[in-house]
């Protein structure tokens, strides 16, 4: 069964309940459960940056991929910081790894991520009990083990030093790189 127990911008609302569903959707699997974590994590200011019931998000983050069977990161954002991790950024945003380490992590970078990878990620899980072959950046190598750019037509020609420099030029016409 796949269900979403807790999801911060959902229960935003639900106030003291919001934490109360976490502990509880916690304590529901004591034998671990995945956590999908989406955006970067601010760590500036002792974690004020971003409160989840007066808690920092970068605490919660800790907390909750503690106890997982494997962290999921989704998106850009979570898997380095994104645009929010830029130099000089007031809030220290950072990727998931940045904040929990590397153990037990999956990650599914692209802004955005691509949905059909991380239903993989878990139906291949679910299906196997086991999780996918990663790279050495925690991709699955299902989705991130061939580069378009090795399959690409226009390849030879990249080889060959082969580029079209503006659109229509005599290089585009002839279908370099």
């Amino acid at each position: 069964t796949l269900s979403v127990e807790w999801h911060e911008s959902l229960l935003a609302t639900a106030g003291a309940g919001s934490a109360a569903a976490l502990a509880s959707a916690m304590a529901q699997y004591p034998d671990g459960y995945i956590a999908v974590v989406e955006g970067a994590i601010p760590d500036g200011a002792d974690g004020a940056y971003c409160l989840v019931g007066g808690r920092p998000v970068r605490d919660i983050a800790r907390e909750v991929c503690d106890g997982a069977l494997a962290t999921i990161a989704v998106g850009a954002c979570a898997f380095d910081g994104g645009i929010p991790a830029a130099a000089h950024g007031r809030t220290d945003a950072k990727g998931i790894r940045g904040v929990v380490g590397d153990s037990k992590l999956i990650t599914l970078p692209g802004c955005p991520m691509n949905p059909v990878n991380l239903s993989a990620v878990i139906v291949h899980y679910l299906t196997t009990k086991e999780w996918p072959a990663l790279d050495m950046m925690d991709r699955p190598l299902a989705a991130y083990g061939n580069l378009i750019h090795n399959q690409c037509e226009r390849r030879p020609h990249f080889e060959f030093g082969e580029f079209a420099t503006s659109w229509g030029d005599e290089g585009a016409q002839r279908g370099w790189c």
